[in-house]
């Protein structure tokens, strides 16, 4: 942790705060051009009164996108692409374009990888489930720490009889351990059977940071290797000139916030060649016949994209990459290492009067493996927790934009909240549809979500400032 020279500052008031954060994060200096981007082009946020903490749930647009993304649409005709008449063709062009301006931003070469445009990321990561030739013999490793859109690709395990492995992480940093994950790698890796290991680049609920490291260790040991990039790369830069998964799945709202409803699935062609489709679809398919009962599905990403693509918002997806690009990614990631490191050192020395701790971090309590998203709980001073709901409630209040849950990552809530594999077991067998309602009297006592916020492109200094202040609310005398 840092050094600081004030001794609270939450309780400093702002000028004084921010004239000691920037003492202390002289690097900050260098991102200032985001503050006049958040003038310019999101000046809804301040107009607003506004203090958005969400990025984790989803990135926000600048008004240049709109504008840029409208000009075109209102200038030109576009048709369905699967077509070779005037306007099909025009908007084929584009999608082609947009394909290729996926690769540029992540360096990878067309020669190695393709994309593929779903619905979000979870459409990818069901492809992936879907298609990938699970069988017996085979082995399906993941850590705890998962989105449920790929702990979900263990129903297609248990249909092909393929064997799931869950890896856990560990509290308090919420990090797995490498030389169980290097045994794991090692002891079913060359059993003869197509073996997958997923995991995110970065946590959606803790914020850590899985090492890429990871990838070709597993892939030395025969695993084809399965990327969620969806919370890393709006704040990082992924590289796959440097790092080759075999499948990276991302949501681009995420990224730069419009427009939604598009993800990509961007896979290695020798990858996608082992992928079978359970099923095909109009567009995935060169011929298929009613009564001859065959069919061929198309080659590449076509064979994939299932029906006509969003094809109207996808020019959006290369005016939105031009922008994170005209920024540069790497000064986004200075920016929310800088804020985040300064909310984290100024909440964890948070008291009560009586000495005990406001707030329970999950996840590394420095930015060393971890990104922008940082979560917590809140306790009294008897070190009862305060419901999760309550906090929420109460910053929505003051125009303050955060989230609570589990955020879709049930192992890594479960870990964080200190719930047992027995206490839940229990509890599902104690009801046959298990509601949220039924799921909280089941662990009485115990925490059944956190309270999770999120820093991102155009977060500032007042931003977190004023989360502070609120979090210093709950403190007893």
């Amino acid at each position: 942790m840092r050094e600081r020279t004030v001794t609270d500052l939450g309780r400093a008031d702002f000028e004084t705060a921010l004239a000691d954060f920037e003492k202390a994060y002289p690097e900050f200096q260098s991102t200032r051009l985001l503050d006049e981007l958040r003038a310019s082009e999101y000046g809804r946020l301040d107009a607003n009164g506004q203090t958005y903490l969400d990025y984790t749930g989803g990135g926000l647009y600048a008004e240049s996108q709109l504008r840029r993304h409208h000009e075109l649409l209102g200038s030109s005709v576009f048709g369905n692409p699967h077509s070779s008449n005037p306007t099909s063709l025009a908007m084929t062009e584009l999608i082609d374009k947009c394909r290729r301006r996926v690769l540029d931003f992540f360096n990878a070469s067309p020669e190695e990888y393709l994309v593929i445009f779903t619905l979000n990321a979870s459409g990818a990561l069901k492809l992936v489930g879907e298609s990938y030739p699970f069988e017996k013999g085979g082995h399906f490793l993941l850590l705890f720490d998962n989105h449920n859109s790929v702990n979900g690709i263990r129903e297609y395990c248990r249909a092909h009889d393929t064997e799931t492995t869950y890896l856990p992480v560990l509290p308090p940093e919420m990090r797995a351990d490498e030389t169980m994950l290097e045994r794991a790698l090692v002891s079913m890796g060359h059993d003869g059977g197509h073996n997958l290991f997923a995991y995110p680049a970065q946590s959606n609920f803790s914020g850590v940071q899985h090492p890429l490291a990871w990838i070709p260790k597993a892939q030395a040991e025969g695993w084809d290797v399965l990327l969620d990039a969806a919370a890393f790369v709006p704040t990082n830069q992924l590289d796959l000139g440097k790092w080759h998964p075999d499948f990276v799945v991302m949501s681009f709202y995420k990224m730069f916030g419009y427009p939604t409803g598009v993800g990509a699935l961007v896979a290695r062609r020798q990858a996608l060649q082992k992928l079978r489709r359970p099923w095909f679809a109009g567009g995935t398919i060169t011929v298929a016949s009613v009564q001859a009962d065959r069919y061929n599905l198309a080659e590449g990403e076509a064979a994939f994209e299932d029906g006509t693509v969003n094809y109207l918002s996808l020019p959006a997806i290369e005016i939105g990459l031009d922008h994170l690009s005209s920024i540069g990614i790497n000064t986004i990631h200075q920016r929310v290492r800088c804020l985040t490191s300064w909310l984290i050192d100024s909440l964890v020395v948070l008291r009560h009067g009586n000495g005990a701790s406001v707030v329970r971090l999950y996840g590394t309590p420095s930015m060393k493996w971890r990104g922008g998203t940082v979560t917590m709980n809140f306790y009294r001073a008897d070190g009862g927790v305060i419901d999760h709901r309550i906090v929420e409630a109460e910053a929505a209040k003051d125009g303050i934009s955060l989230r609570t849950g589990c955020f879709c990552n049930p192992g890594a809530g479960e870990t964080a909240l200190d719930l047992s594999k027995s206490e839940l077991t229990a509890c599902f067998v104690q009801h046959t549809n298990l509601t949220v309602d039924d799921f909280r009297l089941c662990i009485d006592g115990k925490s059944t979500g956190a309270v999770r916020v999120s820093t991102g492109l155009v977060t500032n200094f007042a931003d977190v400032h004023r989360f502070v202040q609120f979090a210093e609310r709950f403190i007893e005398p």
